[in-house]
């Protein structure tokens, strides 16, 4: 068969670019250390920001749901999948973010597959940030309208094309928060074009549900931009909320369309009532308690100014999401290394997850990161280790 050589060539190919990437065996809960190949490390790569995956209470309440309702769904929704624990969820998360509905998915990715698959056809118009996450692009590549992307948040373009287009229907998808740089999309701006032009907004607000807006509501909440009309909001419960999971929210019509017609809802298993019932606690707790999102703001405006004073090349990030781009794969893997030699987890991102030539190492904070761990983090960051590493990119 060709195909083992094939493989074993890509393999190689990979490993020689520096783009290998290999698991890493997690042998601790979540949290602000973890411990991996018996080695305990500061984390600052995970998207557990304000530090609920290892929450008390969303322990007690998955515990209590498996007693009451056992460990699986058995179903999906239409079918008989759909426990009370999921419809409370969709509740709670529709009253959170001020929407008349919310549909409830297993994953982000089927999420973001849904929306465009069920409400767009041939002739209609896809606009796409280029540096949208993979779900969101892949959904667009799959989905039977022409995907059109436009340059990183520019808002001219995208006026241009809408305005265009004589498509009967149009859509504009973006990341709410952008993964892998930590800034935010001009949301105001967006849903006011997509008015003028009778335009769908789809915002995936994965990394800022949980953590912006003044109720943990997120990037749309924070600039005063409604879930509604002609805007869905995408969310997930993997990430701030310290569960699993994923949602869409928006006017009810287009909820009840997803329920009807997305192939990614209707043929898949519900998720488990556990996850359900700790990701209800995580709504509670993000709106109960909004101290977790006050001391997250304050470290990473402590770790931006210090950073900014010791001339570290910071992007323009006002999110949990600081990265430092180095270049080559093989800066960031060394970067990598060194962070984990000095009992930091920093993980190096190369591409194809980002665009050749921005390889670089992904910082993220938790609510639950102390002072010290700053200040640890800081310490190796502006050693001279380091910056030789960030003075060989800029000669190169």
């Amino acid at each position: 068969m060709p195909w083992r050589g094939e493989i074993e060539r890509s393999f190689q190919q990979r490993e020689q670019a520096n783009r290998w990437r290999a698991r890493k065996r997690v042998q601790s809960p979540m949290g602000r250390t973890l411990t991996i190949d018996g080695q305990p490390l500061l984390n600052f790569c995970s998207n557990d920001y304000l530090a609920l995956a290892n929450h008390p209470a969303l322990k007690q309440a998955s515990a209590e749901a498996i007693e009451t309702f056992g460990t699986g769904s058995g179903a999906s929704h239409l079918v008989c999948g759909h426990q009370e624990l999921h419809h409370q969820l969709e509740q709670d998360l529709a009253a959170m973010l001020g929407a008349q509905q919310a549909i409830v998915f297993s994953t982000g990715y089927m999420a973001n597959l849904a929306v465009p698959q069920t409400f767009l056809a041939r002739n209609d118009l896809l606009l796409e940030d280029k540096l949208n996450h993979a779900s969101l692009l892949d959904a667009g590549s799959i989905s039977p309208v022409k995907m059109k992307r436009y340059p990183h948040l520019d808002i001219n373009s995208v006026e241009k094309s809408l305005a265009g287009s004589d498509a009967n229907r149009k859509m504009v998808l973006t990341d709410g928060t952008f993964s892998m740089d930590g800034d935010v999309a001009p949301v105001q701006q967006l849903a006011g074009l997509c008015r003028q032009q009778e335009a769908m907004l789809v915002v995936d607000d994965a990394h800022g549900f949980g953590v912006l807006g003044t109720s943990g509501a997120g990037l749309l909440e924070q600039e005063g931009v409604p879930v509604g009309g002609n805007v869905l909001m995408v969310g997930t419960l993997g990430k701030a909320a310290g569960s699993f999971g994923a949602f869409v929210a928006g006017d009810a019509i287009y909820i009840q369309s997803l329920i009807q017609f997305a192939r990614t809802y209707i043929y898949t298993t519900a998720l488990p009532p556990a996850v359900a019932a700790a990701s209800i606690t995580a709504v509670n707790l993000i709106q109960s308690e909004p101290s977790r999102r006050q001391r997250l703001k304050s470290l990473i405006n402590r770790f931006r100014k210090e950073a900014a004073e010791a001339g570290l090349p910071l992007m323009p990030s006002p999110t949990a999401i600081q990265p430092i781009v180095l270049g080559s794969e093989k800066s960031a893997l060394a970067a990598d290394a060194l962070l984990r030699e000095n009992g930091i987890l920093g993980i190096a991102i190369r591409p194809p997850t980002v665009p050749i030539g921005s390889a670089r190492i992904r910082l993220t904070f938790r609510a639950d990161h102390t002072d010290e761990d700053i200040d640890k983090l800081l310490s190796v960051l502006t050693d001279d280790a380091f910056r030789q590493l960030i003075a060989a990119e800029d000669a190169s």
